[in-house]
């Protein structure tokens, strides 16, 4: 058969060979230990933890060994796209500080010497390699029509790929340059396949560098490698592009290992050394009843990366949980190294989990405190102020208007503590949790018993209330009060015969502080105290319970 005159009535717009598209992406120079990997995002609305997991594998990959990352976006399918989703994986990456020695920038503009960047801008690269396995015969062109009261065939079967047990041979693997022809005279559209040379019973063994040797039934369908509208599907754009762009590593998860072996088929037939692959566990979530499923868009929000940053988790928080999923050695080496940055960290790839990750947010708050607990107040408060700027420009108004005071405020019980306060883990709850700082608290945790008792002892703090000039000063103000009023200020003596006295001093100080901030624990009333001024704190206090 004329495989040759096949390839050419198909791609008469096609004179490009593979040699000159080889010619045009030359062999990196690179250090024998050097990673070259990417990104390769698809624009489908949103970025899944999953996929930016992948990323930040990809990323510290590349940079533990003073290797090259880059960016490649894969919107050749045009089904799934999302208009500005585009932008959307930029701006995320570009929040986490993951940053690209190659990519396209989002006005066009390719940064570096292997793009296009963007799959969809190298069709006719895809339609020079699809050529030379028509020419070979190799692959072959497939014109399957619509049948009566069902789904184009040919859009079926180039969108699925099953696995059985049995090989699948499309009919139309050996058409004759006479039958393509005619096809072709009718207008007919058509997809190109790749015609396997294997019977459905052989098993392949292939390398993984994380979980080691495997194996998997060998492909034994004809499948897809450039669909009717030219386009191509993952399995054979990511064959030509991680081959052309000098790709070392390729991070993808584990769902691809079963289909590895139908990609190793179409390296060989490309006649390209296959790509070592990095298969990363999936992530699970712990549901309702205890059993493990993977972290979905449709029931859990935090499967979406916007999630964190519109919660207002700091960078570093949400990066240092990853590293804890990725490397368990990682919660170690930050135990016994709490000063230094994350990026200090180093592991390769033979240190990945082989073992799916459980995403637990209680995990995520407790990295999200400790780090921002060791934040000073102006730190804080530049965070805050940051984060309200982009999601509640309300807010952003009245901390940039009153910037000494909320400075003030963020720096309670923090700053010069051997143990500061670790109540916080996002910026998003800031608001919430200083409520009485904006407004009167409208609900106050007081017990109903302790109404009468709490207005009583309140109606005699107002009498001789001055503004306190320190903490100390204000303690001892309380105390003295409170013993002439009849509150124990030896915790010892009331333990010993509580029935004795009215409560004891911490039981006074706990109606001031209801009565200022509805709370029952707070941070350093003093502290407080000083940021509502004298005549808020009298208003307060006179309004009782």
């Amino acid at each position: 058969m004329d495989y040759k005159k096949i390839a050419d009535l198909l791609f008469k717009d096609i004179s490009l060979t593979t040699d000159d598209i080889l010619q045009r992406y030359p062999k990196r120079k690179l250090k024998s230990d050097q990673i070259v990997t990417r990104f390769a995002p698809s624009p489908t609305g949103y970025m899944h933890i999953g996929n930016f997991f992948q990323a930040f594998i990809s990323y510290n990959l590349a940079k533990n060994s003073d290797g090259i990352l880059y960016l490649r976006i894969e919107d050749t399918d045009r089904k799934r796209e999302v208009q500005e989703a585009k932008g959307v994986i930029y701006e995320i990456l570009d929040h986490y500080g993951i940053k690209f020695d190659e990519y396209q920038t989002l006005d066009g503009k390719d940064i570096g010497d292997y793009g296009p960047y963007v799959q969809s801008q190298r069709k006719d690269i895809y339609k020079v390699f699809a050529k030379k396995l028509v020419s070979e015969g190799k692959a072959f062109p497939c014109f399957c029509k619509k049948t009566e009261g069902k789904e184009d065939v040919l859009k079926l079967r180039e969108d699925k790929f099953i696995e059985d047990d049995e090989k699948e041979y499309d009919p139309c693997r050996n058409l004759s340059y006479k039958e393509v022809k005619s096809h072709l005279d009718r207008g007919e559209s058509f997809a190109i396949r790749l015609k396997t040379k294997n019977q459905g019973h052989e098993r392949i063994k292939f390398t993984d560098l994380i979980k080691g040797e495997l194996e998997a039934k060998a492909n034994a369908k004809d499948f897809v490698i450039l669909k009717s509208d030219g386009t191509p599907p993952y399995a054979f754009a990511h064959a030509v592009d991680d081959t052309l762009m000098g790709t070392t590593i390729v991070v993808r998860g584990e769902e691809y290992i079963s289909s590895t072996p139908a990609h190793l088929e179409l390296f060989e037939a490309l006649g390209f050394n296959p790509i070592a692959y990095c298969h990363n566990p999936l992530i699970y979530k712990l549901g309702e009843n205890g059993n493990r499923r993977k972290i979905s868009k449709r029931y859990d929000p935090e499967s979406n990366m916007q999630y964190f940053s519109e919660n207002g988790y700091p960078v570093e928080s949400v990066l240092e949980y990853l590293l804890n999923m990725i490397n368990s050695g990682f919660e170690i080496w930050r135990k016994n190294n709490p000063s230094l940055s994350w990026k200090e960290f180093k592991f390769n790839v033979n240190q990945i989990t082989t073992v799916a990750p459980i995403f637990d947010i209680m995990k995520l708050n407790d990295i999200s405190k400790n780090i921002i607990a060791q934040q000073n107040g102006e730190e804080l408060y530049k965070n805050w102020l940051n984060y309200a700027q982009k999601y509640d420009k309300d807010l952003a108004l009245i901390l940039s208007e009153n910037r000494e005071k909320y400075i003030k405020l963020c720096q309670m019980d923090r700053e010069g503590l051997a143990k500061p306060r670790k109540d916080i883990y996002n910026y998003g709850m800031m608001k919430n949790y200083f409520d009485y700082i904006f407004d009167v608290p409208k609900n106050i945790e007081i017990d109903e018993n302790d109404k009468v008792l709490a207005n009583d002892f309140i109606s005699k703090y107002l009498k001789t209330f001055q503004m306190p000039r320190s903490n100390e000063e204000w303690f001892a103000d309380v105390k003295k009060l409170a013993q002439q009023e009849g509150y124990a200020t030896d915790n010892k003596l009331y333990k010993q015969n509580p029935m004795a006295y009215k409560g004891n001093v911490a039981k006074a100080c706990e109606f001031i502080r209801l009565a200022l901030t509805g709370r029952k624990n707070s941070p350093t009333l003093f502290t407080i105290m000083q940021i509502l001024g004298e005549q808020e704190v009298k208003s307060r206090l006179e309004r009782g319970f």
